[in-house]
């Protein structure tokens, strides 16, 4: 390993960081604070906390080792690497790794994977490129354990984000691209595309070619509903639309940037539908709520944005019930986060598809 890659750690922050990855597949207080202390606050935490159903076991991926982290083999010489929540994915050369993303969480992991994987091969650990999915700093927050020698590669727009942001941790790419770029690694290739804005301004989709590997950070969680707000996302429409350009590509194995587990096919797929499910709710919600009772209940006050909370926020909770039936035992966290993800997707339908309701045109 080249001497610029730092390998120095904070004891209490790794040791938290192991104990929520082991517990992963544990339940979530414990996933997060380690089972000494969920046990000493689960009276607590009873009376605070609400019950979610059991997430499936599908949803889970593999066991992870005493640093709290998986690394495998996706296939020959291409490898991921996860601590539960979080992933990223290397290409070992002859001469070298070309690493994409870097998140803090699985922070000097990353480095141990590496050097894990190329012992064992007899190959060069020197990190010679690392590609940025995008800029936001829990995909790439730990760029800068690589030190500055390291190829940065990403979209122009990430370039111009990171400017903007100044984060040490997160050095802007030095080579970059608009459409399309190829990464040549020995014998493979890994192909980077922009297909427009969807999770964020510059997110982009990473092609193994001969892996048959797709990544694309942000967009299809297996085994999970996306995460809260559809995965924050900053372009609702371009983010639904990227299920489709993701199934456009010949891969069988996904790497999605979150969570435990590869993905497949039927992954995306069934995360489409339920987007599309949850669109199909939403927009019979749009078509039937009344909102009367809110103007009527905060109306002589002249509270309007309590009229316009209490809708939405009663359009989320009926748009949603439907869609937590159906994919209960289905999708982890499917009773977790599809409120939030109706309400994303209302406002979408109302300001970004001009389906406004009864706040349409007046008469």
């Amino acid at each position: 390993m080249t001497s610029n890659l730092s390998t120095t750690h904070s004891p209490s922050r790794r040791g938290f960081l192991s104990r929520a990855a082991m517990m992963a597949a544990a339940p979530a207080a414990a996933a997060i604070v380690g089972p000494g202390l969920a046990a000493g606050r689960a009276e607590a935490a009873e009376g605070d906390l609400p019950s979610y159903a059991p997430v499936p076991a599908a949803s889970f991926g593999p066991a992870l080792n005493a640093d709290g982290y998986f690394v495998g083999r996706i296939q020959d010489n291409l490898y991921w690497v996860t601590d539960g929540f979080y992933q990223s994915m290397f290409l070992a050369g002859a001469r070298g790794v070309v690493v994409v993303d870097a998140p803090p969480t699985i922070g000097h992991n990353l480095v141990r994977a590496i050097n894990q994987v190329t012992a064992e091969a007899g190959t060069s650990s020197t990190v010679t490129h690392l590609v940025y999915s995008h800029s936001h700093a829990d995909h790439i927050g730990a760029s800068s354990i690589f030190g500055d020698d390291v190829v940065r590669v990403g979209h122009v727009e990430t370039r111009r984000l990171l400017r903007e942001a100044g984060d040490p941790n997160r050095p802007p790419p030095t080579l970059t691209f608009s459409d399309r770029r190829v990464l040549a690694v020995g014998a493979d290739r890994l192909e980077l595309e922009y297909h427009g804005p969807n999770h964020s301004p510059d997110n982009i989709f990473i092609y193994a070619p001969r892996q048959r590997t797709l990544m694309v950070v942000d967009v299809v969680f297996p085994g999970w509903v996306p995460f809260k707000n559809l995965a924050v996302s900053q372009d609702i429409p371009g983010w639904v639309r990227a299920h489709d350009v993701a199934l456009d590509y010949g891969w069988t194995t996904l790497v999605g940037g979150h969570l435990g587990r590869l993905g497949v096919r039927a992954d995306v797929e069934l995360q489409r539908q339920y987007v599309h499910d949850l669109d199909d709710s939403v927009r019979q919600t749009l078509a039937s709520l009344d909102p009367t009772p809110f103007f009527q209940q905060y109306g002589p006050s002249g509270n309007a944005w309590a009229i316009f909370k209490g809708y939405l926020d009663a359009a989320a909770v009926q748009a949603a019930a439907p869609v937590v039936d159906k994919y209960l035992g289905q999708l982890g966290g499917a009773d977790v986060f599809t409120v939030d993800n109706a309400a994303v997707l209302f406002e979408s339908l109302r300001i970004d598809a001009g389906r406004l309701g009864p706040f349409g045109i007046r008469p």
